[in-house]
This record gives C-alpha cells, sequence and structure tokens, in this order.
C-alpha cells in the first residue's frame, strides 16, 4: 500500500490553525508527548506533528510508554499525583478522563471552533462535571481479520458466530498442519492479564447475551450463564485454536504471528490492517476484516470502544503550546494526516467520506459498521473505581484461561469483589 500525504498542502493549514487560535509564541517551546507505541507509532507521529513543529517553531518530544494501557494508566497517575511539570501532554484512553479529570486542563473554550465537528458522543466521554479535559485524536474498534485465501482454499465462510470461529479456525489449523505447516493456529487475541483481555472478554460475554460487566444503571450483571460459558469457550481455545502462549499475549504478540502467516483468524484493532499489507508481510493481500462473532444463539456483535485521546497537563510548564498542539491534534487536518499514515479510524465525522482516505485506506469507511457495534467499558457507572473493577475482571478471567478454576467460581468470587468494591 502507498500512503501519500501532500506535506505542502498540510503546512499551510497548520499555520492557518495555529494563527486561528492565536497560539503561536515568541520564543520556542518543547512539548513533551507521553504515549504508548504499537506498530510504527513513533515513526507516525513524527509524521503527524511535523507540519505543527514547522508553523509554530515549537518541537515534540514522544515519550513512548509501555504498549499495555494498565501500565501506562499506572505511570500516568504516579506522575500526574506528583504534580509533573516536565511532562506537556497525556495521550490518553477513552476511559480515563473521570479518573484523570483533576489533572488536566479545561479546553471547553480553546476547543470551541471544533468540538462539534467530532462524534458527540466522544467529545461527551471527554467530558468530566462541564469540563471537557481531552480531546479525541482518533477512535477504535476491534475487528475479526481472517484469511481470505486459508477460507477460500477449505471451503469455509467467514464465520458469524464464536461456534463457528471455533470449528472453523480448528478445521483449517488441522488441514494446514496435515500439510506440513506446523506453526499455524487458528485464532490469535489478547489473553495477557491487563486492560486488553478487558476489551476481548467483555465482548465475548456481551455478544453472547451477558452483559456489561456492570450495567450503566451500576447493576452488578457479570455472574450470569451466558457470561460463564462465553469464558469457558474463550478457555477452551487456549493449546488447541490458540498457542498456549496467548494467555500472555498483548496486541503486538498476536499481530507478530498474523503478519508472519501464522494464524487464521485475528483479533485486534484498526492499527494492524496497514501495517498487515505492507510489502514485507506474508499476510499483504491476503486478509479481510468483520465484525466480530456473536455466541449463543445472540445476533448483536460487540467491539470494545477504544480510542484515544490528547489532554494537557495543568502542571505543564508551556501550557499555551500544549493547548496548541492538542487542537491541532484534533483536527481535521492532522487527522487525516493519521488516517492515511497510520489507518487509525477519525472522529471527525466528514472524514469518513473522504475520497483520500476512501482511495488510500479503504478499511477506514468500511470499519464503520463496526464502530456501529461499539460497546463502552462500565467506566462511566463505576467512575473513580474503574481500574480496579477493570483489575478484578480481567484477574478473573485470566485466572479462567489459565485453567486455576472453572468460570462458574470465578465470576461468582469477582461478584462478591465489585459488592465490596462499589459499596
Amino acid at each position: 500500500m502507498t500512503i501519500t500525504v501532500k506535506s505542502a498542502m498540510m503546512r499551510t493549514t497548520a499555520a492557518a490553525a495555529v494563527a486561528a487560535f492565536g497560539a503561536t509564541a515568541v520564543a520556542a517551546d518543547e512539548i513533551t508527548y507521553v504515549s504508548g507505541a504499537v506498530g510504527n507509532a513513533v515513526e507516525d507521529f513524527k509524521t503527524i506533528v511535523a507540519p505543527w513543529e514547522e508553523a509554530t517553531g515549537h518541537t515534540v518530544t514522544l515519550v513512548p510508554m509501555p504498549s499495555s494501557t494498565t501500565d501506562q494508566f499506572g505511570q500516568y497517575r504516579l506522575w500526574l499525583a506528583a504534580g509533573n511539570g516536565d511532562i506537556d501532554l497525556y495521550q490518553t484512553d477513552v476511559i480515563w478522563a473521570p479518573q484523570l479529570a483533576d489533572h488536566f486542563v479545561d479546553l471547553t473554550d480553546a476547543a470551541a471552533d471544533i468540538a462539534g465537528l467530532h462524534f458527540p458522543s466522544i467529545i461527551e466521554s471527554q467530558t468530566v462535571d462541564g469540563k471537557l479535559v481531552a480531546l479525541p485524536i482518533f477512535t477504535d474498534a476491534p475487528a475479526l481479520y481472517y484469511r481470505t485465501d486459508l477460507l477460500e482454499k477449505h471451503g469455509a465462510d467467514v464465520p458469524t458466530t464464536w461456534e463457528e470461529l471455533t470449528a472453523t479456525a480448528q478445521m483449517i489449523q488441522d488441514a494446514e498442519r496435515a500439510e506440513g505447516d506446523d506453526d499455524i493456529w487458528g485464532f490469535v487475541w489478547q489473553g495477557n492479564a491487563y486492560e486488553g483481555l478487558t476489551c476481548d472478554a467483555l465482548e465475548w460475554v456481551k455478544s453472547s447475551g451477558g452483559g456489561q460487566i456492570i450495567e450503566p444503571d451500576g447493576t452488578i450483571s457479570i455472574n450470569n450463564e451466558n457470561a460463564i460459558a462465553a469464558i469457558e469457550l474463550a478457555a477452551s481455545w487456549v493449546g488447541t485454536i490458540s498457542p498456549e502462549g496467548v494467555i500472555s499475549y498483548q496486541e503486538e504478540d498476536a499481530r507478530g504471528v498474523w503478519q508472519t502467516g501464522n494464524a487464521v483468524f485475528m483479533r485486534n484493532w484498526p492499527y494492524a490492517y496497514g501495517l498487515g499489507n505492507g510489502e514485507d508481510f506474508a499476510v499483504a493481500g491476503l486478509f479481510g476484516v468483520t465484525t466480530l462473532p456473536t455466541g449463543q444463539g445472540h445476533d448483536t456483535s460487540a467491539a470494545t470502544l477504544g480510542g484515544w485521546n490528547v489532554a494537557v497537563s495543568k502542571y505543564s510548564d508551556s501550557q499555551d503550546a500544549a493547548i496548541s498542539l492538542a487542537i491541532y491534534l484534533a483536527s481535521e487536518e492532522a487527522q487525516k494526516t493519521r488516517a492515511l499514515v497510520a489507518s487509525n479510524l477519525p472522529t471527525i465525522i466528514s472524514l469518513y467520506e473522504d475520497a483520500d482516505i476512501a482511495e488510500q485506506q479503504p478499511i477506514i469507511p468500511q470499519w464503520k459498521d463496526v464502530f456501529l457495534q461499539a460497546v463502552p467499558r462500565p467506566s462511566a457507572p463505576t467512575r473513580q473505581d474503574y481500574n480496579e473493577v477493570s483489575t478484578l475482571f480481567f484477574s478473573a478471567v485470566h485466572s479462567v484461561l489459565s485453567g486455576n478454576e472453572d468460570a462458574a467460581t470465578a465470576l461468582a468470587d469477582l461478584e462478591l469483589d465489585l459488592e465490596d468494591l462499589l459499596e
């Protein structure tokens, strides 16, 4: 896939945007931006911020964080609790706003001209007690990646249920191994004990009629027969259609197996699409994506709502420049560049109709169907307790995947733990 970015046009647009925001500074600042980094995120970020740097004279240093969002969140809380003024901007998960809001600048007035361009639900998710504490830079919803060549070779359809996926993955895996491909696996996903497992397991449970762990009204719903069955089915994948080591996989681990041609199916986020079509990878041009399966006779898919935002630290020593960069990163120009170079989903509605994006990243307009199935994690009803809720949930699920206890016992204990935490 060839990516073309019209850099001259982007520089002009960035300069105009900076002038409109009144953010040009007399002295140049060096801005520190912290963010998780997967795939080519570091190099992509340099491309995205280059027009803003040229227009303002400021420079941006990206400090890459661990790919685990759980580890990122823990480090962010330490820095913010200490009032660390060395860090100007934080790239934040969509679920973190209620937990970190007190440490971030209110961007309501500064972003007044661009907030209306974004999906209203995403702006709402970043608004806490009437304050817009982070601006969206891209959204996320995972999908099922599948090998078109292998499905065609073995006469299989794209699975629409978890049960079909289990059977199809096993059939193709067995057939390919019989032909000598001992490295092939049926399905790779994220099974490590971290926030990513909360996302995966929420999808299994929700799409099987098992609820959302904790419902929007605060009801703890996770201990039910459908949720138990969904997690038991996932546990059955370990060592059969998925490697034993999948219980330590994060996104990049799954992508590594997939891109080398060693998996039939993969659950992952949009960033893996553009990377998988790179010239050096075995799956380039040989895969498609679709909505995640459903389970237990239910007909509604579930894709965990993800996405990333940028927040300005109250403790920043360069707040004006940091606010300018935040607004630029949330702008149409920067989001278009990000879509083109990284296949990230825009949060600006009009970009889903953009001709350049449709031509160079056709996955983005296709992903609208996936995004329509997005389900939020229970951060709204649990607010400050969400991180503890998620840790309890993914730890319980991981215990089942690891074979340490059955799902019925794990979810019964989880229910009691959640009641103790939230009472």
